[in-house]
């Protein structure tokens, strides 16, 4: 029986995410388990390639398909590794919740913000679409996150986000909880305006803003 080079396998892992094969990039983590390759190694290079996708996306040699494709693959191999990881090594960098306001059912611009920050180290829980302040409270209670995303990509929702933050002060749980925002009419003015902590411009600037926000490099 010919046996497997659990290194190759890695660096054809980070090949995969960066490419965006899905299919081929969970099969090469469930083949890199199997050959006895760490969990934790895998999530690294799976990592890796969600950096270096963002550094082609700042250059603008990838585009936003090109993103998603890698953040699709990211995802798979996520689902091979998580279970295998402890909590410490899937969230070194902190807990984020995340989720798109009430009245919105948008997601793709979450995937892309999951994978990136999943990428950069974040345990990252997401509560879906169409979120009520009420179930983000209470996730938040039950939960302490970090950090707080909210999603928003349509102008009639944009003021659930004021709603959530107001909530949170009522209920005591803003001092210790960073608020991060985005969506497509997202702003920093309106990030200003309503108390948020940072706006992110796209998927890697929420993930960098994100680092910031807890004070990781």
């Amino acid at each position: 029986m010919i046996k497997l080079d659990k290194n190759k396998i890695l660096i054809d892992i980070k090949k995969a995410v960066l490419t965006g094969e899905d299919a081929l990039a969970q099969n090469l983590a469930r083949k890199a388990i199997k050959e006895g390759a760490e969990p934790i190694k895998v999530l690294n290079e799976a990592q890796n390639a969600m950096i270096e996708a963002g550094e082609l996306w700042k250059r603008n040699d990838y585009f936003q398909g090109d993103v998603v494709l890698s953040a699709e693959a990211f995802h798979v191999v996520m689902e091979v590794v998580e279970p295998l990881l402890s909590s410490g090594e899937i969230g070194k960098s902190g807990k984020v919740i995340i989720g798109t306001v009430a009245g919105d059912m948008h997601n793709l611009g979450k995937i892309m913000v999951i994978a990136t920050l999943r990428g950069a180290g974040f345990e990252v829980v997401d509560l879906g679409e169409d979120v009520s302040i009420q179930t983000f409270i209470s996730k938040i209670k039950q939960l302490k996150p970090n950090i707080l995303g909210l999603g928003c990509y349509m102008t009639t929702t944009m003021m659930e986000m004021k709603e959530i933050i107001k909530e949170l002060q009522k209920e005591g749980l803003r001092n210790n909880l960073k608020i991060m925002i985005g969506g497509v009419p997202i702003t920093q003015e309106y990030a200003n305006e309503i108390g948020a902590d940072a706006w992110g411009k796209d998927a890697f600037d929420a993930a960098d803003k994100a680092k910031g926000l807890v004070g990781v490099k």
